[in-house]
């Protein structure tokens, strides 16, 4: 287990099963130099998303960024820049547990020129590099927030208010 894994089960025996827990998360969209987005599919899901996780306890959240991307696919990165703040909509896990998350994504790029990726823990069935033009299954918010770091503004985004 690592830091975010204990801390979220510290946190749920402490306010129980049916609380929704407001977490902090990070999403990687790694690109590389052919335009390629480096992509999982979680065991838990059919469809392929962005590399992503919680930021542990004390980490900042472009080193949870890196890291995950790593520890999901053996792929290190350049953190680029910050892309957008947003929320996740309020999901349930496959043990019950209740969540949403605040989705700090990033846009980064590998950081050498071994950059194959290759499935590194359970969470994951399969990870690879796909085109731009050539997505596979994802959702429609997945391909939004992979299409908010393709725009390449400096400035990150987020939902104004109404």
């Amino acid at each position: 287990m690592n830091r975010a894994t204990d801390f979220v089960s510290d946190l749920r025996k402490a306010v129980g099963p049916d609380f929704l827990l407001w977490l902090p998360g990070v999403v990687a969209v790694v690109r590389d130099q052919n335009r390629r987005v480096l992509l999982q599919r979680r065991t838990a899901a059919s469809q392929w998303t962005p590399l992503s996780g919680i930021v542990e306890p004390g980490e900042a959240p472009a080193a949870a960024v890196a890291r995950e991307v790593h520890e999901e696919t053996g792929v290190r990165v350049v953190v680029e820049r910050l892309a957008a703040v947003t929320n996740s909509p309020p999901v349930q896990h496959s043990n019950g547990d209740r969540a949403q998350y605040l989705e700090i994504i990033f846009a980064c790029r590998p950081a050498g020129p071994d950059s194959s990726p290759r499935v590194c823990d359970d969470e994951s069935v399969e990870v690879g590099w796909f085109s731009l033009d050539a997505l596979p299954p994802m959702s429609a918010r997945m391909r939004e927030i992979i299409a908010v770091v393709e725009k390449d503004e400096t400035a990150a985004w987020f939902a104004p208010v109404e």
